[in-house]
């Protein structure tokens, strides 16, 4: 079970310093998707700062496990906003999925981590 769980936390880790970094930089892909999604630009730097500060949760998990249930949470409650940013905009499923398979993982990770 370990190996699961680090397994997916460093999965998770990439996802999100990588989707963080991006938001932040304000690559093209985010900006336009923020744009799409009706969602003004400075939250997407909001937006990437949580998701930086949730991989650095799940790093501090890796020595502290009760950071990485934190940071599952958190990071949670961002896909799950996410999620509904998609709804808000009547995306198709298709544009909503990468969200939806995030949250998937993290409740993986929780569901792991307190049995």
């Amino acid at each position: 079970m370990l190996v699961i769980t680090t397994l997916l936390q460093v999965i998770l880790i990439a996802i999100f310093l990588l989707s963080g970094v991006g938001k932040i930089y304000g690559l093209p892909m985010h900006i336009d998707n923020f744009n799409r999604l009706r969602l003004p630009q400075w939250f997407r730097v909001v937006t990437g700062i949580v998701q930086l500060i949730g991989a650095a949760m799940f790093i501090i998990g890796f020595w502290k496990s009760d950071w990485a249930e934190i940071a599952s949470l958190w990071l949670g409650i961002t896909m799950i906003g996410a999620i509904l940013a998609h709804v808000r905009v009547k995306d198709n499923l298709k544009q909503a999925a990468a969200a939806i398979i995030i949250l998937c993982l993290l409740f993986v990770l929780i569901a792991k981590m307190l049995l």
